[in-house]
Formats: structure tokens, sequence, C-alpha cells
């Protein structure tokens, strides 16, 4: 039994905007809360979309797209609803960090959550649980955060079901980003995606620039694509906008990710969006607490083009450096 609670209603015809409450005592409330922001738009009979960004606190443009479209979008203009969570994971969107402040727990890597769990377990439980299961249609936002910085676009997942699989791609290629992806995650169990597409969901994700802010270019393409998804769901009228523009790429196995082999200043040698070639320097990793000693260097596994990288100038060992994706037809 989940212990979140809506205080507005989720299948009432019209605009509501609350929360999502869950019970949290803690050290100075007792008996506090933690408020998730709510908007249901409900208009004529149609499916269900449920839109999502804050699934970690410190990407933004998710949060920037989806706080308007909650402003501007109206019933009239609705067929059938749309639910949308611009900080599904509250207490990270208002600390501005990857994982929660409570818990320390990764959203992304906590589905399909527990109801007797922490803080974060328990809003990816009623997610699971609740309105996962209610939505046709599922779009979650992400973009680099603070430590990575991505070409924006949309992506979809190899997935063993053909026509599911077939779907995403249609919704992703709707969603209009100048690049779109064909994705097999490094690490997928325990994500919010994963959970979605379990459910025979379509499912959409981003990747919209990172660094840990946003810009109004990112900004402008979260929000124009959340209106073409919808418009590709037949949930808002109107031409999509932007496909033929959006150049494939894709990620077919685990030699596009690069790690750095070991600590200290990173030396950039490729950005994002350029050619590489197979063993081309992509960086150069010099120590921070000497001179007189040769950098370790960073080549490309494969050819293809710069899709993502490593943002802060400082890196760890271990940390992901760069993504090679391969264009495709």
């Amino acid at each position: 039994m989940t212990a979140i609670t809506p205080t507005i209603p989720l299948d009432a015809p019209g605009k509501h905007h609350g929360f999502l409450r869950l019970p949290y005592s803690r050290n100075d409330s007792a008996w506090g809360s933690v408020m998730i922001p709510l908007t249901v738009i409900r208009g004529g009979d149609g499916p269900t979309a449920l839109l999502t960004g804050g699934n970690h606190g410190d990407e933004y443009e998710g949060p920037l797209a989806l706080q308007q479209l909650a402003w501007e979008l109206e019933p009239a203009q609705v067929m059938g609803r749309v639910i949308i969570l611009p900080a599904m994971n509250a207490p990270a969107v208002a600390a501005g960090t990857r994982v929660s402040p409570i818990d320390g727990v990764n959203m992304n890597r906590a589905f399909p959550g527990r109801p007797d769990g922490s803080v974060t377990q328990k809003i990816a439980d009623y997610l699971a649980t609740v309105l996962v299961p209610a939505a046709d249609l599922v779009l979650d936002y992400h973009s680099g955060g603070k430590t990575l910085d991505f070409l924006p676009y949309a992506a979809a997942h190899y997935l063993d079901d053909a026509d599911q699989q077939a779907a995403c791609v249609a919704a992703m290629r709707a969603f209009g980003t100048p690049w779109s992806m064909m994705m097999r995650e490094i690490d997928a169990v325990g994500m919010f995606d994963t959970t979605v597409e379990q459910q025979g969901k379509v499912f959409v994700t981003t990747e919209l620039g990172g660094g840990g802010t946003a810009t109004a270019a990112t900004v402008s393409i979260a929000l124009r694509g959340a209106r073409n998804v919808l418009r590709h769901a037949g949930i808002l009228s109107g031409p999509v906008e932007g496909v033929d523009d959006s150049r494939m790429l894709d990620m077919p196995d685990d030699a596009c990710f690069h790690f750095a082999p070991q600590g200290g200043l990173l030396h950039p040698l490729v950005d994002l969006g350029q050619d590489v070639a197979e063993g081309q320097p992509l960086a150069c990793i010099w120590p921070v607490d000497r001179t007189g000693v040769a950098p370790v260097t960073v080549c490309a596994n494969r050819p293809g083009l710069l899709a993502a990288r490593h943002f802060p100038g400082l890196v760890q060992t271990g940390d992901c450096l760069a993504v090679v994706a391969v264009p495709a037809p």
C-alpha cells in the first residue's frame, strides 16, 4: 500500500494543480511531508500521457519545459489526459543534486521502488504502481547534469518486442530533436525506463545538454518536443515540427563508452558533434600534482561522432569521459 496521496483528483475533467504528498517524519518536522508538484489536465476522450522531469535533480530542461507546459496547456486543447511531474525527485531538484539529499538514493536506479522503503523508493513505487499503469505514453526528460554534456537528442531503446520498439521509435522521432538516438543502457537495472517499458508502454527519454544548467536553445527543444509528442499521440492537435531535421544516431554496444583510467586534469581533444576515427585521441588526462609526466591518452574505440563528454575539468578514475555514437541511416 502506497503512502503517497495526491492532493488533487487524477481523473477529473479540467485543470488541477497540486501535489503528491508523502509523509516524512524528520528532526525538523515530526509530521512533515515531501510535496511533489503535480498538474493533471483532462479534456475530451483520448489517451493519457505522463510527462516527468527532475528524475535527477541537477538536470533542468525537463523541469523548465514542464513548468511552462503546466502553466499554458488548457483542457480545451487536450483530447485525453496529461499528467505532469516537473520534479518527480523533488528533494533532489530542490537541492540541485543528482541523488536525493534525504536518503542518498539515485531515483533512476531505484525502480520499481518499495512501498516500505526510503523516500526515493516510495516515490518510485508510486510511479511504478499508480501513474505508469494509468499512462499510454511516458516522456521522461534527462540531460547531463553537472558532470556530463550531451548533444541534444531524444532516445528510444532496443526492445525485445518489435512492435513496442517501433512505437517508441516513432514517438522519439516525433519529439523532433536535432539528433535522435537508439540506445543500449550500460546499467538498465532499476531504471524508470526499464519499469515503463516492461509494462508495455510507449517510452521516450532525452539527453538535452548538461553542465548543471540549461540554455535557451535546449529549453526550447524540450518544450517543442513535449508538444510534438502530445500531437503524435493525438492528445494535442496540429502537426509535429522539426522531425525532418533530426539526424539519427545509434549506440549499439559498450564500445561507445570511454572511461577514465586515472584521475587528473581533463584535456579534451574533440568537441561535441565532431566526427572521430577509430583509434583517434579523444582526450588527455594530465596529473594535477606534478609536471614532467606524460599524460594518459584515451582513444576512440570505434569510428563515429562525439555524442557526450565529461563536463568538469577534473576527472576521477572510472568517470565516463566520452560517448561515441554511430551515425545511422
